[in-house]
């Protein structure tokens, strides 16, 4: 049996844990491992970090509490009938390799955005609540608990797309308890196994984004904020790729990945031939999302075992991302769950698109693909196949280049010609860039709400915009409170265009001025070219 061959079967057969404890230990002496991940967890609430909100404290508390008394339940029945059994988990790959990937991602995302590394001891506290929660679930159900390194890659997993507020942080605790019961109890039989049918984060997190979409609370959350901070590295979608490399060798996953990239890319540029302005705002492909093409979707252990069944399910993963983007926008929701909705209705689906593949018998097409062999025997080929279609997205713009969606006069010029969603496009990016202290764009949306021509006119509203305009030192805004018959406009200011042209990534609040302003005509911005000229 070849290397690859070997290396698939680890990845894709649930494996059962071969060694335990010779001798069974007394009660006491076993419970002592739950008990030390919760003195952890509630050790935790001496940082700094914690002490800054009583609510993140009483989280921590009332999770350790919780565990607690399950503990003393256990205990109790551990003196009545035994005590439960623990044995070690081989490490397997799909674990520590995850778990490196994710953390390589960690690393760099929180290099540009600060608050990721801010958030690690709160990492930390929801893996320590993992292990001592699994582990006495499993003892609930009378099993065996496998101690290895499984709480990892679905802990790093969830929190790259989905965290609480520090105030309802205790919620955090029900996302990461949903996703291991998930895993525990929701399991079917495929191929002479009894295996989980969800992607245990995914599961999670989609039940989480239907909860906060109906309850439209998403301001609970930083899920906004980290759909798009993803952004704010250079090269994100390079160091996603490299990344996804890795996970691709090891599973056989490519198919997975390359087919959604490739669906999404295909309807973003046919949508754009149309219509004339880009499907998603300002790329072909969100950051974001990108991230969920290699390592939210591509667990390999809920994912077809079959080349051609994962290069259907990436395309399904793809349809079901543009569909619901479109959906999500058309209800005025947030559009960023686009990526996380669709994955448990795909782990639903793996044993039918299982099934009809084998129904499709051998084809001389596919084989020539690669596409009927065993995982892992064109893995190579389909890796290079993918690496020629990201070359291809880089070179037109759609990762890591600028899109034309990123230029604000891009969206007026296309608002004033009537293009499909344009000026709603308009008014969100503009809403975006006033809620980050951009003056400019704060007088801008006064203008709309007193003009009323692309949003009902509210003067209320109006003022509002306005007053933000005048605090944040806009001459026309100051000027539109005393009398906006008809509103005062005026060029963004140097500050102004220091948000305006970042393109979502880098800072530019220490640029100079000549390079600002030379930036900013590419943007778009014609005042800034004489302007960029005469510095």
């Amino acid at each position: 049996m070849s290397t690859t061959k070997r290396r698939d079967r680890r990845a894709e057969t649930p494996h059962r844990p071969e060694r335990s404890f010779d001798a069974q230990p007394a009660p006491l002496v076993i419970l002592a491992l739950p008990l030390a991940f919760t003195a952890s967890l509630l050790a935790l609430t001496l940082l700094p970090r914690l002490q800054r909100s009583d609510a993140l404290l009483w989280s921590f508390w009332s999770a350790g509490a919780v565990l607690l008394a399950w503990l003393a339940l256990i205990a109790v029945a551990a003196i009545k009938n035994g005590a439960p059994s623990i044995h070690l988990a081989p490490p397997r790959p799909q674990h520590y390799i995850q778990a490196c990937c994710h953390l390589t991602v960690y690393a760099f995302w929180g290099y540009y955005w600060r608050p990721v590394y801010d958030y690690a001891p709160l990492l930390v506290g929801q893996i320590l609540f993992a292990y001592a929660f699994d582990m006495l679930l499993s003892w609930s159900r009378r099993q065996s608990y496998g101690l290895g390194l499984g709480p990892f890659p679905i802990i790093f997993s969830t929190n790259l797309f989905l965290w609480l507020v520090d105030d309802w942080f205790a919620f955090q605790f029900l996302l990461v308890a949903l996703g291991f019961a998930g895993k525990a109890f929701v399991r079917w039989e495929r191929d002479g196994e009894r295996v989980h049918i969800f992607n245990p984060s995914a599961f999670s997190l989609a039940i989480f984004s239907v909860v906060l979409l109906t309850t439209g609370t998403t301001s609970l959350t930083w899920g906004q904020e980290i759909a798009t901070t993803f952004s704010l590295g250079p090269h994100i979608y390079k160091v996603l790729f490299l990344v996804g490399l890795v996970v691709m060798y090891f599973f056989s996953i490519t198919p997975v990945t390359a087919m959604a990239a490739l669906t999404l890319f295909g309807g973003s540029m046919l949508y754009t031939a149309i219509t004339g302005v880009p499907y998603f705002v300002d790329s072909d492909i969100p950051s974001a999302v990108f991230l969920g093409l290699h390592l939210l979707v591509t667990d390999p252990s809920t994912s077809p075992r079959t080349p051609l069944g994962r290069a259907i399910f990436g395309v399904l993963y793809g349809v079901g991302v543009f569909g619901l983007y479109a959906l999500l926008g058309a209800f005025g929701l947030p559009t960023f769950y686009d990526k996380l909705l669709c994955v448990p209705l795909l782990n639903l689906a793996v044993p039918s698109i299982d099934r009809a593949v084998r129904a499709m018998g051998d084809k001389p097409l596919l084989h020539t693909l690669g596409l009927d062999l065993p995982l892992g025997r064109a893995n190579l080929a389909h890796m290079g196949v993918w690496v020629l279609i990201f070359g291809v997205m880089t070179s037109v713009g759609a990762a890591d280049g600028r899109h034309k969606g990123d230029s604000l006069p891009f969206w007026e010029q296309a608002c004033a010609a009537d293009k499909p969603q344009a000026c709603a496009r308009l008014l969100r990016i503009e809403a975006s860039y006033c809620g980050d202290n951009a003056g400019w764009a704060c007088n801008e949306l006064g203008r709309h709400y007193t003009e009323g021509k692309l949003v009902a006119s509210d003067p209320e509203r109006a003022f509002a915009y306005f007053s933000r305009a005048c605090e944040a030192r806009v001459q026309a805004g100051c000027v539109n409170l005393l009398d906006s018959s008809p509103p005062a406009r005026a060029n963004p200011r140097a500050f102004d265009l220091r948000l305006l042209a970042r393109e979502g990534g880098p800072n530019l609040m220490t640029m100079a001025e000549p390079e600002l302003y030379a930036r900013a005509c590419q943007h778009g911005w014609e005042f800034a070219c004489s302007a960029a000229t005469s510095r």
